[in-house]
């Protein structure tokens, strides 16, 4: 049994100037440090291999079993005080800060790889890192100006997922120079091959731009597959899919052939 002093751990001045601050890109970096929100994404977190730096929880969440678990690391804190370093409207009784995972490689080339190219939209990449998980993705790679994958919106969208897919962040041209024999997949409206018809393997890269502006030229040229999700709309309909409804239309023609 933990001794008492340790169930009543409270959170001082010093670590609420410091969440605070981990809303802010430059702080994050800087520390090193990111924040999450909620039940079911602190959950996932303490099952992962990311490292848990402290637990801020109301008296209600915890259990003995976490308790156990997190010992000095758990810090009881009030629901107002929750409130004072939440990024939500309504926090759920449980925050926690992480230490970043500075991944420097993917895991393997033998299975697909998701590449993002400028994804701007927290949302939408939250949801793409989702859908990667959801289909068995292992490895997501982004380009220096696609959005920090530790942006607090991004964070509540994966719900979780966040801390089972190894996220690389770098050049990705220089990324697709490397890998020019093999299969590089990449999602284009004009010129595209039908991907309900195309031949699909079960390695290579899959590429996804921009909301707006789709892939960029700089990334087009290292794409020897591209592909495009037909239209069935009558006249009038929508120009484009959402990037992450694009993503998740693929990945999921990909699994259905394997």
């Amino acid at each position: 049994m933990l001794p008492a002093f340790l169930l009543f751990i409270k959170m001082t001045n010093a670590q609420i100037k410091l969440i605070k601050s981990l809303k802010d890109k430059k702080y994050r970096n800087q520390h090193g440090l990111f924040v999450v929100e909620g039940r079911k994404t602190v959950e996932e977190l303490l099952k992962s291999d990311f490292q848990t730096v402290n637990v801020y929880a109301v008296e209600a969440w915890q259990t003995d079993e976490l308790k156990q678990q997190l010992g000095d690391k758990l810090i009881t804190v009030t629901q107002s005080e929750l409130e004072r370093i939440s990024n939500q409207t309504t926090p759920e009784g449980v925050i926690a800060t992480v230490r970043q995972n500075k991944n420097t490689a993917i895991a393997s080339d033998d299975n697909l790889i998701l590449a993002l190219d400028n994804i701007n939209n927290p949302g939408n990449l939250g949801t793409i890192i989702r859908l990667a998980v959801w289909f068995g993705i292992k490895d997501i790679v982004c380009n220096q100006n696609t959005v920090d994958c530790y942006n607090p919106k991004v964070l509540q969208s994966t719900m979780g997922a966040i801390f089972h897919v190894n996220l690389l962040y770098t050049d990705l041209a220089e990324f697709l120079k490397e890998r020019q024999n093999g299969p590089v997949y990449g999602t284009v409206l004009q010129n595209g091959k039908n991907i309900y018809k195309e031949n699909l393997t079960d390695s290579g890269i899959i590429i996804i731009g921009n909301e707006s502006h789709g892939i960029s030229g700089e990334i087009l040229k290292y794409i020897n597959r591209p592909v495009t999700v037909p239209s069935f709309a009558c006249a009038g309909g929508a120009e484009s899919l959402n990037a992450s409804v694009a993503c998740g239309i693929i990945l999921s023609e990909f699994r259905r052939r394997q």
